[in-house]
């Protein structure tokens, strides 16, 4: 279990910093679009600094980043009610991601998340109630 639950808490670090990414990429790429072409030289030279960001900011995060990831992210916690959470939470993405697939693949792909959740589920204990 604690080799699941550290699986699961690095894939939604990686999806939420996927994300945030593919957001920043999105915004990045739509006000350069809009913008002229010396605007769009000035955002892209203040981008990849922290001159937006306050000073006092700016060093808490430098320091955070050098400390690396926090211990709680190790943890092992086997409490029923987490990794309940987290089975849902995987369960979730992964239909996320059927959903994004071909039409002719979803039906397999979501009945394959549902068998690998059920499957997780069963070995917690008790099943845990159909979303």
């Amino acid at each position: 279990m604690a080799t699941l639950t550290r699986i699961m808490r690095g894939a939604c670090a990686c999806a939420l910093a996927g994300a945030a990414f593919a957001a920043s990429a999105h915004a990045s790429a739509q006000a350069s679009a809009h913008a002229s072409a010396h605007a769009s030289a000035q955002e892209t030279a203040q981008a990849g600094t922290d001159a937006a960001v306050n000073p006092t900011v700016a060093r808490q995060q430098a320091q955070e980043i050098a400390k690396g990831d926090p211990p709680r992210w190790y943890r092992d916690d086997p409490a029923q009610q987490t990794l309940r959470k987290e089975l849902g939470a995987a369960l979730q993405e992964a239909q996320n991601a059927c959903r994004k697939a071909p039409a002719a693949e979803r039906k397999s792909c979501m009945q394959e998340a549902r068998a690998t959740w059920q499957r997780e589920t069963a070995q917690l204990g008790k099943p845990m109630p159909r979303q």
